[in-house]
């Protein structure tokens, strides 16, 4: 499996993986590419999670090179785990307080 399919693979894990209505996930993969991305040299995702309709939080998650021999579910289980790590941070900032 090349690198592309590899890419367009794990764009259809995690869009399956994260189906959460707050998340809005941009996959920023060459040959697959959201509108809201820019090309940079590594593939990234693009993380929005929006917090009680309003508040919206941003992070690109780098797909750095040195992963791309992982398996394919390997890879998308790094990304939900950064996805959810990145969550419950915002969770913390915003409930932390109450």
């Amino acid at each position: 499996m090349n690198m592309e399919e590899k890419l367009k693979e794990l764009a259809e894990e995690i869009r399956k993986n994260m189906a959460n209505p707050d998340i809005d996930i941009e996959v920023c993969f060459p040959g697959d590419v959201d509108e809201g991305c820019e090309l940079k040299s590594y593939p990234y995702l693009k993380v929005k999670y929006v917090v009680e309709g309003h508040d919206v939080y941003e992070k690109e998650i780098d797909i750095d090179p040195i992963y791309f021999d992982k398996d394919v579910k390997d890879l998308a289980n790094f990304v939900s785990f950064q996805i959810q790590q990145f969550m419950e941070e915002i969770d913390s900032v915003e409930y932390g307080g109450e």
